[in-house]
């Protein structure tokens, strides 16, 4: 098959969830002898690849104004599918899934993926999530199949939009854990004596909550966030004035590669506050590694069923600091680390989701 995908910033290694997602999901597409373009957004762009991996990449214009950005060029990307012949158009996320009639008005397939209700995102006004909320309800409609990543977004599908659809959680790939400290070193962190965050700096991940309870919880710690803004705003100039005010807070900026491997193999615990998530694909990668998590009791991270100890009230900035002082105290068992390995490694494997997308497109295909 030929397989277009829209609605992500693009790969390899652009910020974003849902960019995360597609990174890892489509070169194990590709292994399976099918040809998927994807999409990136120019702005996003900063190398001059052509192909990565066995995935083609075509970049397209798009305004770098996050309240027309997705449209515009999602617009441009069904026109480009179209012309390249694509076989399934696979939308990502219910922004650009607002473009899906149009797709179908031209005669392709489309395929759409739900990660998330955006619209509850804090950073949205009032007529920016009535679009997103009827991009899900467009797409949801539309769309040929739809795919959820979370039994929370597909019973808001079966409630907006009336029909079945696809459950096919986001994956993690273990990683073999650095012993390499170089990077921490250059930060002047110790390895096992700090908090760590990975999120982009925007009001719906709790980040604030965060500082605020690191601040108040008198830990003998360092918290450090690896993550920038997209669209550099009041909310991640505050974050940035706090942190520079407090030296025991570390903002790393966006990383990846052996910087982020760095940061992961030597904290002490990871946190998550967010107040709204899809399926938090950062929260699986800490679980990789071992790490020890403290996460808002949110739906979305509710569903991963952690124990109960490793949640916390959101919102709630004294029970998280409470959580945060016992969690970083208590001394977790090598078998207790291994035990968060297995449990993400049985339940979120990129390969067996691979064949479940796959089993989606077939679905969507005409029989021979």
């Amino acid at each position: 098959m030929r397989i277009f995908v829209v609605g992500t910033r693009g790969v390899p290694e652009i910020p974003g969830g849902v960019e995360t997602h597609c990174q890892q999901l489509y070169p194990f597409i590709v292994e399976k002898g099918h040809d998927v373009l994807i999409c990136r957004r120019m702005p996003y762009v900063n190398d001059e690849y052509s192909e990565w991996r066995g995935i083609c990449l075509k970049d397209i214009y798009a305004p770098k104004k996050k309240s027309i950005e997705a449209i515009v060029h999602t617009f441009l990307a069904i026109i480009a599918a179209k012309k390249w012949g694509a076989d399934i158009l696979h939308v990502h996320a219910v922004g650009p899934a607002l473009m899906i009639p149009f797709a179908r008005l031209l005669g392709l397939r489309v395929v759409f993926t739900n990660h998330g209700p955006d619209y509850d995102r804090q950073k949205w006004g009032a007529l920016a999530k009535f679009v997103l909320r009827t991009g899900e309800k467009l797409g949801g409609l539309f769309a040929n199949e739809v795919i959820v990543i979370s039994e929370v977004i597909r019973e808001i599908i079966s409630e907006r939009c009336h029909r079945e659809s696809n459950l096919i959680y986001n994956g993690v790939q273990i990683p073999i854990k650095t012993e390499e400290t170089s990077y921490i070193d250059s930060l002047g962190l110790a390895s096992k004596s700090y908090i760590l965050a990975v999120s982009r700096l925007v009001p719906e991940k709790g980040l604030h909550d965060l500082m605020a309870a690191f601040k108040s919880s008198g830990l003998n710690s360092k918290l450090v966030i690896a993550g920038g803004a997209d669209h550099e705003d009041e909310y991640s100039r505050n974050l940035k004035k706090t942190a520079q005010n407090n030296p025991d807070i570390v903002l790393t900026g966006y990383i990846t590669g052996y910087k982020l491997k760095q940061v992961f193999s030597h904290a002490r615990l990871f946190v998550l506050p967010s107040y709204h998530e899809g399926l938090p694909i950062a929260l699986l990668e800490a679980l990789s590694y071992g790490l020890p998590p403290l996460v808002s009791n949110i739906p979305a991270n509710l569903e991963v069923k952690l124990d109960n100890r490793y949640y916390f009230r959101c919102k709630d900035v004294e029970n998280l600091k409470d959580q945060l002082v016992r969690l970083y105290s208590k001394d977790f068992s090598s078998s207790e680390k291994e035990q968060l390995i297995e449990f993400v490694k049985l339940k979120y494997d990129w390969k067996k989701i691979a064949d479940q997308t796959i089993l989606v497109y077939e679905k969507v295909m005409p029989s021979s």
